[in-house]
């Protein structure tokens, strides 16, 4: 008989993202599905309006932040999906993917959309992680 695996919600305090009644992630076993994480400080606020490169360094800053809540690393990605805005950014993507992941790279899916929840945003990333076997209390 199977063994139910539970999922417990990963949380970041303060969480930018509570207004908008979603949760940042799950870990479900050693694995974590990270919410869509975009160039929003931790006050709520848009970073970077009008500039790609300042929200791409929010993003993937609140990706680490997120992933290192439920006990992993951005070293642990093992999918990710990029939203762009603009496909034309697609070159800073794969400089950025350079300086915060690790070979081997993660599965990647990429694409460009018409907008994102917020009219300012440029980039969203979500992902799924590979988590350690101890709990995020115990890995910290």
């Amino acid at each position: 008989m199977s063994e139910h695996v539970a999922a417990t919600a990963i949380t970041v305090d303060p969480d930018p993202y509570a207004p908008f009644r979603l949760s940042q992630g799950f870990r479900v076993g050693d694995l974590l599905f990270v919410s869509g994480q975009a160039a929003i400080d931790e006050s709520g606020a848009v970073v970077g309006t009008s500039d790609f490169d300042a929200q791409a360094e929010q993003t993937f800053r609140n990706l680490a932040r997120v992933l290192e809540a439920g006990g992993s690393s951005l070293a642990d990605v093992v999918k990710v999906t990029i939203f762009l805005t603009d496909m034309a950014n697609f070159p800073k993507i794969v400089e950025l993917r350079g300086r915060w992941f690790t070979p081997p790279w993660p599965a990647d899916t990429l694409v460009e959309v018409s907008a994102l929840a917020l009219p300012e945003l440029e980039i969203e990333i979500e992902a799924i992680a590979v988590a350690s076997s101890a709990s995020p209390t115990e890995a910290a």
